[in-house]
């Protein structure tokens, strides 16, 4: 890529903020890189770009106890979790685009290859894979027309997979100029128990590691248990060549919300405006309130609401990422503690008659969504005493298949009825039918709300869109006999009409949706359906 072609693909005007991470994985770059955005999205049109180092083409194909959530886009693509963090910190609707993976790199590469596009040259690591990287980030910022594109690199520095995403941002810093790119590396200050002092060292270890690579960080946030004591900062700015107040404090909070307010206290943006000469002061007042709501309900909660989330990818919390923030941005409206109490589906097959003892003192049951087979039986189960038992109750996609189930079974008397997922030879009622082999319901869609009901009470609007990614529906041969056993099909689908919403009338709380609402939540404007459960739940209790 030379200066001739950048000229025709860079805009000028977008600045570029890349986030780095070290030492390990899990600091929170997403969370980071979602915090600096919020402090700028106020004025500016922040976009984000997630750079993964994995093979894999389509995150949606990856299990999420090793991965996390796969998180779904309006636009149909699925992707990594931490886009999430990004729409519920900046307020944006991302894009597939947005999200490169390393194999979705190479993919281009060898269809250029195979199309004739390197005109029979040797294609190589550097300059075809590093430019592929450029061409993507280039080409977001001017079809988005952003002022900021935040790049977070995944993994850590010293990782083989992310070793050209770094060259490429080296070489783009370059290409843009210095003032229109700002580099963020996160770190990890520990306090060794025994020591109870901060180390520095890892942080400096990473920060020589990123300038072997060519990359010389502007900021570093050091995650820490409790802020950086000035003189740590003094250290780590002398040994990486900063000024102290550009080592920010990545200190440990209660909830992830509270931290851009941590970095505004810190200086970010005031960083920003020197090295990249923006100027969005952050509004964080509404934010901030909210965030106050968390924490005083950690400590003095008016109430405290207990949910069961009754899954089946329990071994990494991560699946369920976006229930637990829905959860959280509720509760911060209703001034409620809610504590997760985790039901494992496939333990609650094994032993059914242990179910009131799991659920004793359990306000709110949530049935989320997951493919497969397993643990369908225990989902029923649970369905079904949330049921009968008058608790507040929410299905999310399987969850809703197999809310109805439940209802056939046990309230029309259809002691055969199941879903064709089950994989069952021969099902006397197939009262959900479908196969992901054939066509699947992905990302945003319209949803039409029945007159009257309790969705709409809790929409507001007859009209809404949301979320999907499911490939079973409701057999409409049984709606009717459904419906006139009590089952409410609240919500339907446009082209065709099926049922994405049931309700019960004579029930506190009992809807199901075939949609994912905590993909849309966030905490100034939470999830309905999360919001009337915890609503429900409070009134109940």
């Amino acid at each position: 890529m030379n200066k001739q072609n950048l000229s025709q693909i860079y805009n000028g005007k977008t600045k570029f903020i890349v986030v780095t991470g070290g030492v390990i994985s899990g600091l929170g770059k997403g969370v980071a890189a979602a915090s600096i955005g919020a402090l700028l999205s106020d004025k500016l049109k922040v976009v984000p770009v997630k750079c993964d180092g994995y093979l894999n083409t389509d995150p949606g194909t990856m299990n999420p106890t090793e991965h996390g959530e796969v998180y779904v886009l309006d636009d149909g693509g699925e992707v990594d979790m931490d886009f999430g963090h990004y729409e519920r910190f900046l307020n944006v609707v991302a894009k597939k685009e947005w999200s490169l993976t390393m194999g979705r790199i190479f993919k281009t590469i060898l269809d250029k290859e195979k199309q004739g596009d390197y005109l029979g040259h040797t294609v190589q690591f550097i300059p075809h894979v590093t430019n592929v990287i450029k061409e993507n980030l280039f080409s977001i910022a001017n079809k988005e027309d952003a002022d900021i594109l935040l790049v977070e690199i995944g993994g850590t520095v010293g990782d083989l997979e992310n070793q050209f995403y770094i060259e490429a941002v080296r070489q783009l810093s370059h290409e843009v100029g210095q003032e229109n790119c700002v580099f963020v590396h996160l770190t990890y200050i520990p306090i060794p128990p025994g020591v109870n002092e901060q180390k520095s060292k890892p942080t400096q270890m990473s920060v020589r590691d990123l300038n072997e690579l060519g990359i010389y960080p502007d900021i570093i946030i050091g995650r820490c248990e409790e802020f950086i004591k000035p003189h740590i900062k003094e250290k780590i700015g002398l040994f990486c060549n900063l000024p102290a107040s550009n080592v920010i404090s990545g200190v440990d909070v209660k909830h992830v919300y509270e931290v851009p307010l941590v970095y505004d206290k810190e200086g970010i943006p005031g960083i920003l405006l020197k090295k990249l000469r923006i100027y969005a002061p952050p509004k964080l007042d509404t934010w901030a309130c909210l965030v106050d709501s968390l924490n005083k309900n950690q400590v003095h909660p008016r109430k405290v609401i207990t949910v069961a989330l009754c899954g089946r990818d329990l071994s990494l919390e991560d699946s369920y990422a976006s229930v637990i923030e829905s959860l959280n941005h509720a509760s911060a409206h209703l001034d409620l503690k809610v504590e997760i109490r985790w039901v494992d589906v496939e333990k609650m097959e094994k032993r059914p008659n242990s179910i009131e003892k799991i659920l004793k003192g359990v306000n709110a049951v949530i049935v989320p969504g997951s493919s497969g087979k397993k643990g369908m039986e225990g989902k029923i189960l649970l369905v079904r005493y949330a049921r009968e038992k008058n608790i507040p109750f929410l299905g999310i996609c399987s969850g809703m298949q197999l809310a109805v189930v439940e209802f056939a079974r046990h309230v029309c008397g259809l002691t055969g009825a199941h879903t064709t997922e089950s994989e069952e030879t021969h099902i006397e009622h197939p009262i959900i039918i479908g196969s992901c082999s054939t066509s699947m319901r992905l990302g945003g869609h319209d949803v039409r709300l029945k007159e009257d009901s309790k969705a709409v009470s809790l929409y507001q609007q007859e009209f809404v869109r949301e979320r999907f990614r499911h490939c079973f529906d409701v057999n409409l041969d049984y709606k009717e006999q459904l419906e006139s056993a009590g089952l409410v099909f609240s919500g339907h689908s446009f082209e065709p009409s099926t049922p994405q919403l049931i309700e019960l009338k004579k029930h506190p709380y009992f809807l199901a949706c075939q949609f994912h609402p905590e993909l849309k939540s966030s905490l100034l404007n939470p999830a309905p359906l999360f919001l009337g459960l915890l609503k429900a739940a409070d009134e109940q209790s």
